[in-house]
């Protein structure tokens, strides 16, 4: 942890949306012990963003955080939920970063341990793999269930079943299996994606994780090791205490879904 995070100098505001990605990031900043506010966004009824965010970052979107150093005159806004992760874990949160090297390899090329390579690797599929099945999963979905003419539905139903047949459903069970696999073999007999201590990579993998229960094949029957994992991630205390801090500030039941 920094001196200005033990200091007590260092606060972080996370600008929170309803239904968004930004609640593994409250998550990571109950681990991370640091000081922080909330600030809560809700949904249009066209389920966009609403315009305020845009005030905040040019994009709009959640997550977002500001993160105040000591002596700055404004807060350093940061946006995308991996960026996010490593900077609040290089500064406050290093418990939750492997150690990158073997015994006796520091700085040598291949000498990294095989929890860091699983963390790096992890880091940016959660976004740039695993993320982008689910949103395009989102939109078929909606595409299936869109408010259209009686005559129309066949046509649209037609097209949702063609993706889900042709993309999305060999593409889940592909990357269900590397995770089922992925958790199996994990690092010293690990129940973790990178070893046997939480780090940052399962609190960016949680939100497509969690969100995907139950769908597109994701069962305990198919998936037990995977399964079992996700289950174990909404058990740690700071995800518990991530979704109790919100239900009391919003005053409704969380849903952790898309």
């Amino acid at each position: 942890m920094s001196e200005a995070a033990k200091s007590g100098q260092a606060k972080v505001t996370l600008y929170w949306l309803e239904k968004s990605r930004s609640q593994r990031i409250l998550w990571l900043l109950e681990e991370c012990k640091v000081e922080y506010d909330l600030k809560i966004y809700k949904r249009g009824e066209d389920m966009l963003a609403p315009k305020e965010l845009k005030e905040i970052h040019p994009l709009g979107k959640s997550p977002v955080i500001g993160v105040q150093g000591p002596g700055a005159e404004k807060p350093l806004i940061l946006a995308e939920s991996g960026a996010i992760v490593e900077y609040l874990t290089e500064y406050f949160g290093k418990h939750l970063i492997p150690s990158r090297y073997r015994e006796g390899k520091t700085g040598q090329i291949g000498g990294e341990s095989e929890e860091w390579l699983r963390y790096r690797f992890f880091m940016h599929y959660a976004e740039g793999s695993l993320m982008l099945l689910m949103v395009v999963a989102l939109l078929i979905n909606n595409i299936r269930n869109s408010a259209v003419p009686f005559f129309i539905k066949p046509i649209t139903r037609g097209i949702a079943g063609k993706v889900d047949d042709l993309f999305l459903k060999p593409n889940f069970k592909t990357h269900f299996e590397f995770l089922e696999e992925q958790i199996a073999t994990s690092p010293g007999g690990g129940e973790y994606l990178c070893g046997k201590e939480l780090t940052g990579a399962d609190i960016l993998m949680s939100f497509p994780l969690i969100a995907a229960q139950g769908r597109s094949g994701l069962t305990a029957d198919h998936y037990p090791k995977l399964c079992s994992y996700i289950f174990r991630i909404q058990e740690e205390e700071g995800y518990k205490s991530s979704i109790r801090k919100i239900e009391e500030m919003t005053g409704e039941e969380f849903s952790p879904s898309l």
